[in-house]
């Protein structure tokens, strides 16, 4: 099975996508995750195709204009992106259905 690429957005792609995504490591590495980790600006996202979007939940009307295929590319929004607990609780069913945790 390939690796799980996850993309961190934000407006500009530098740094609350960062520390999101540093947040998240932590996350993967507990649940023994391997993943291909990057981020991103908002504009960039949608052409990235990645398996899951990690982003602010104030970014959601954004990514309504764009035609990201659900099936393809799962977008997760957070109300607190440095929030491990959030992040685990928000990809945990997304990993468990790609049958990368039990």
């Amino acid at each position: 099975m390939k690796k799980l690429n996850i993309l961190f957005v934000c407006g500009a792609g530098l740094g609350s996508s960062f520390a999101c995504q540093m947040a998240a490591e932590d996350v993967l590495n507990k649940l023994g995750v391997d993943a291909k980790l990057d981020h991103s600006d908002i504009s960039s996202a949608a052409a990235a195709k990645p398996d899951v979007i990690i982003t602010a939940q104030n970014f959601e009307t954004q990514f309504q204009k764009f035609s990201i295929d659900p099936k393809h590319t799962r977008i997760i929004y957070l109300k607190n992106i440095v929030s491990k607990q959030e992040i685990e609780e928000k990809i945990t069913p997304f990993l468990q259905e790609k049958g990368l945790i039990a």
